[in-house]
């Protein structure tokens, strides 16, 4: 079926393997839409499985990469719905953010102006962070009376800056700038505001590149050997390693240099495009 969505911009380079998701509602600051939560899940969900698609870019068009729910489309909405309703939406925006962590392909996040809210989760729900030198950054979750767990943040975010960092930013609400977000590590790369899109496709072209399978592994146990013991996640590493040994593109390493040669990482036919759910070897 084709990842065609409605509420936001969607294109594919069969080239280079890179997918490019849009937030299109630049004179609403990209702010989220009910329409737009639900579509961002399902296009995570089907990209994991769409063929020939080895990484997505995410951005916003317009002077901000997202400012959050929009406060006539959802906020306002919520105080009409009961318990039941309003876990209904919460539960939705999570599922968001599982979904691009579920997705095997690296994501990252083209970071061109202001992000806030729910926006500040898109992106640090990614996998990297390309910002503009304009691109603040808020989990504003406090500044309207709500709590700064929302949407896996207290889980994601100290794992990437730290608990005391994480601390601060999701108990004030505080915007930061691009240099300081860069110097607690939560921006990967900040350039100037023109170039931003180009550097996060040429980073997303570069991993492509690289080897489908091998990545994918890289990204799920970064997540999943959080809550193991380091010696249980010795021996998870132990076998993925070994999965991977068994991998056309492992091979394909080895020629590459036997050859004198670069690379070229096309994961062959009978070779799985994505590792396994349980990361063990069969």
């Amino acid at each position: 079926m084709p990842v065609n969505p409605q509420s936001f911009l969607y294109t594919f380079d069969a080239t280079t393997g890179v997918a490019t998701i849009v937030l299109n509602r630049p004179q609403r600051m990209n702010a989220l839409t009910f329409q737009v939560y639900g579509e961002l899940g399902e296009v995570f969900r089907d990209l994991a499985d769409e063929p020939g698609v080895r990484a997505i870019v995410l951005t916003g068009q317009g002077k901000a990469f997202c400012t959050g729910g929009d406060v006539h489309d959802i906020i306002g909405a919520l105080f009409e719905r009961d318990a039941d309703g309003l876990y209904e939406f919460t539960r939705m925006t999570c599922d968001v953010i599982e979904a691009m962590r579920a997705c095997p392909q690296p994501i990252i996040a083209a970071l061109n102006g202001t992000v806030a809210g729910a926006g500040a989760v898109l992106a640090t729900a990614a996998d990297l962070r390309v910002a503009a030198e304009s691109a603040r950054i808020a989990y504003l979750f406090t500044k309207v009376g709500l709590s700064g767990a929302d949407m896996g943040m207290c889980w994601l975010l100290p794992r990437i800056v730290g608990f005391g960092r994480a601390t601060e930013l999701l108990m004030t609400g505080d915007f930061i700038t691009a240099a300081e977000a860069e110097t607690i590590g939560l921006y990967n790369r900040v350039v100037a505001d023109e170039n931003v899109l180009e550097v996060a496709l040429n980073l997303a072209e570069q991993l492509a590149q690289g080897p489908a399978y091998g990545i994918g592994v890289t990204k799920r146990q970064l997540d999943e050997e959080a809550d193991m013991t380091f010696v249980d996640a010795l021996d998870r590493e132990a076998r993925v390693q070994a999965d991977c040994m068994r991998s056309a593109d492992f091979r394909e390493a080895y020629d590459a240099f036997v050859e004198k040669r670069e690379a070229r990482f096309n994961t062959a036919d009978g070779d799985p495009a994505v590792p396994p759910s349980d990361g063990a070897s069969s």
